[in-house]
């Protein structure tokens, strides 16, 4: 009897044993995929900021709406930096060593990518960062990818369209003047607009660049209007892109053409402020209004993007960076079902080697990270008039003039917004 009891006892246990298997090995199947990042959510690019953010939020909603990844949930582990750079690496380095996430993707804009590229470098990181322009030219990082429509053309993508649309004018434009924000993306994208210049046949009469804390623009367009250009093209951030609008309608600025790689007419609150006042400018934007644009699951995403946004206080209509921050979750989640691992050298290899549909188009990386093919768009404001919402919410009054598979319409030349009202 006590060897029966002995096995009996033997048996209960060995039942509780698999019993308590089964409860703790799926709870740790279960533990979260952490992503880390961090984004500007107060200061200058705080608007674009959010709505990445949001974007981010809503593909890891539904993500795990879908049973997650491997099995697992998603979690997003993020910290405002301020759009200070100088916050960024600081960031990375808690996210990784405090928070110990298991991938880092961002951050958002060209000023804070490169500020984080040393940590993620010295830690192996994959990422792939959100709108910066041509970052990997000075780190040439495998492990380095980005969502930004500039592709392989890299800084050029940002104004070969608006100097081929100034040399179809009659007769062509002669000069140009160039006017460009003292920081990365200013720099780095007025880069590309002087080869373009160049390349084109246009003589630069004008090449200055302002300091971030510029708050009076009319200075620096009177001494631009003071050379005479025909074509007048800017790199600005969005608070100096207003200023630069408004101060065009101050002094009356006279020129063929005016606009260039101005951020801050990505954004629908900066546009319905603006009003009348963009009519005639023609700018770079990476993103066009549907239904010009409507890639698989895009009208989808922007419905629910859309739902949410008055609630939050954030850009109502979310074209020029929605996509963006939802591609890119996209392609991680890509690279990780396919792969069934977070390895950051196995999801680099395989994002090197793969095309991914995304809800911004199928994307493609080159050996640098980059898209393999550009796919930048150039837009005039036309008969714009009031502040309403609703004219920015279609390529009516924003229309597309270039690549010229996308076009909806023609270019009012030269620049007079009288004649675009």
């Amino acid at each position: 009897m006590r060897v029966e009891s002995l096995w009996r006892a033997v048996l209960r246990a060995c039942v509780a044993l698999l019993t308590l298997a089964t409860i703790v090995l799926p709870a740790q199947a279960a533990d979260p995929i952490k992503f880390g990042f961090s984004m500007a959510l107060t200061g200058s690019v705080a608007p674009n900021g959010k709505m990445l953010l949001q974007a981010l939020e809503i593909w890891r909603d539904d993500v795990n709406a879908e049973g997650g990844l491997l099995g697992r949930p998603v979690e997003l582990v993020y910290y405002d930096d301020q759009s200070n750079p100088s916050n960024v690496p600081g960031i990375y380095t808690k996210l990784l060593t405090v928070d110990k996430v298991d991938l880092v993707l961002g951050p958002y804009a060209t000023n804070m990518i490169a500020a984080a590229m040393p940590v993620l470098m010295s830690n192996n990181k994959l990422t792939v960062g959100m709108l910066g322009v041509n970052i990997n030219r000075q780190f040439d990082y495998p492990r380095y990818f980005s969502m930004i429509t500039g592709g392989n053309e890299g800084t050029l993508a940002f104004s070969r369209g608006w100097f081929e649309l100034a040399a179809q004018q009659n007769p062509k434009p002669k000069t140009v003047a160039i006017v460009a924000a003292d920081a990365e993306f200013g720099r780095t994208t007025c880069d590309g607009t002087r080869d373009n210049a160049k390349a084109g046949g246009f003589q630069i009469v004008y090449d200055k660049s302002y300091p971030p804390s510029t708050t009076d623009y009319a200075p620096i367009l009177r001494a631009v209007q003071a050379t005479n250009p025909d074509l007048i093209y800017v790199c600005a951030y969005p608070p100096d892109t207003v200023g630069f609008v408004r101060a065009a309608n101050e002094i009356d600025l006279k020129a063929k053409m005016f606009g260039g790689a101005m951020v801050g007419l990505f954004a629908t609150p900066i546009k319905m402020q603006l009003g009348p006042l963009l009519n005639g400018i023609v700018f770079m934007e990476s993103f066009a209004p549907p239904p010009t644009i409507n890639f698989p699951g895009l009208s989808e995403l922007l419905a629910k993007y859309q739902a949410k946004a008055p609630e939050l206080k954030i850009d109502p209509l979310g074209y020029e960076y929605v996509p963006f921050g939802y591609a890119v979750g996209q392609v991680f989640a890509q690279a990780i079902e396919a792969t069934k691992s977070l390895d950051d050298g196995k999801l680099a290899d395989y994002m090197h080697a793969n095309s991914f549909p995304t809800v911004a188009g199928e994307i493609r990386f080159g050996k640098d990270g980059e898209w393999v093919k550009s796919r930048q768009f150039f837009s005039q404001f036309q008969k714009v008039s009031g502040n309403d919402i609703d004219q920015f919410r279609t390529t009516e009054k924003q229309v597309i003039l270039w690549p010229p598979e996308y076009k909806t319409g023609t270019m009012i030349y030269p620049y007079d917004k009288s004649k675009s009202q």
